[in-house]
């Protein structure tokens, strides 16, 4: 069987497997032992960041974790270390997905299950990324309301260096992070539900900054493919 196909296969099984890890365990059932330690500054800090190593192999969302850093720490510490923990739990997916398709540049995956979807959205992700450029991609990328791991693996196939994707992941990452360390910060008890009310707002503005990032991008595009006018 060809490399680049044992690679492909071995990433769908573990998808799958993630996916179904994902289904199972739910960060609400932290809640309560999270809860029960947070006065234990050490175990909870350790607990903490074991759930952002973890979190990758159970296809959480990132902003939970960031209600539960609110709620541990408070605000002003909570910001960084919430910033720094997406920044850790996204890294093992942009290494993985960077190394499955680390010979898969000059290749096709029209011979592979789904392969002909997989070239079209490649080529449409890689499009973006020289449109936008690679840092300014990973902003917007993280600022529009799409789940994270997405994102990740969508910065990770198209080239964008590690730098650049730490810088973005940070610069996007931040009102989100913001949002669910200041939520988190003033609940009653731990909490991963949703921002609220607050959501809407923040998905409001994040879109208008995507939609401002990527303005001069598009058009320029627009620019270049339009006929010339006489």
């Amino acid at each position: 069987m060809p490399r680049v196909s044992r690679r492909a296969i071995g990433g769908v099984l573990l998808v799958g497997a993630i996916v179904t890890a994902g289904a199972v365990i739910s960060p609400d059932g932290v809640s309560a032992f999270l809860e029960s330690i947070v006065d234990d500054p050490v175990r909870f800090s350790l607990v903490v960041a074991a759930l952002y190593l973890v979190r990758p192999l159970v296809a959480w969302p990132t902003t939970p974790l960031s209600f539960v850093v609110g709620y541990g720490f408070g605000v002003i510490p909570g910001i960084p270390i919430a910033l720094a923990g997406v920044v850790v739990t996204v890294t093992p997916v942009f290494v993985a997905v960077r190394w499955a398709v680390s010979d898969t540049a000059n290749r096709s995956w029209e011979a592979l299950p789904f392969g002909e979807t997989i070239d079209r959205a490649g080529t449409a992700i890689g499009r973006y990324y020289r449109t936008a450029g690679p840092t300014r991609g990973v902003i917007a990328s993280r600022l529009a309301p799409i789940p994270s791991d997405v994102a990740t693996c969508a910065a990770a196939g198209s080239r964008v260096s590690y730098p650049q994707f730490v810088v973005g992941t940070v610069l996007g990452e931040l009102p989100w992070t913001i949002a669910a360390v200041v939520v988190g910060s003033s609940a009653a008890t731990v909490s991963t539900r949703g921002l609220g009310h607050l959501g809407m707002v923040v998905t409001a503005g994040c879109l208008i900054a995507v939609a401002v990032l990527l303005a001069g991008p598009a058009a320029r595009v627009f620019r270049s493919e339009s006929p010339d006018q006489r």
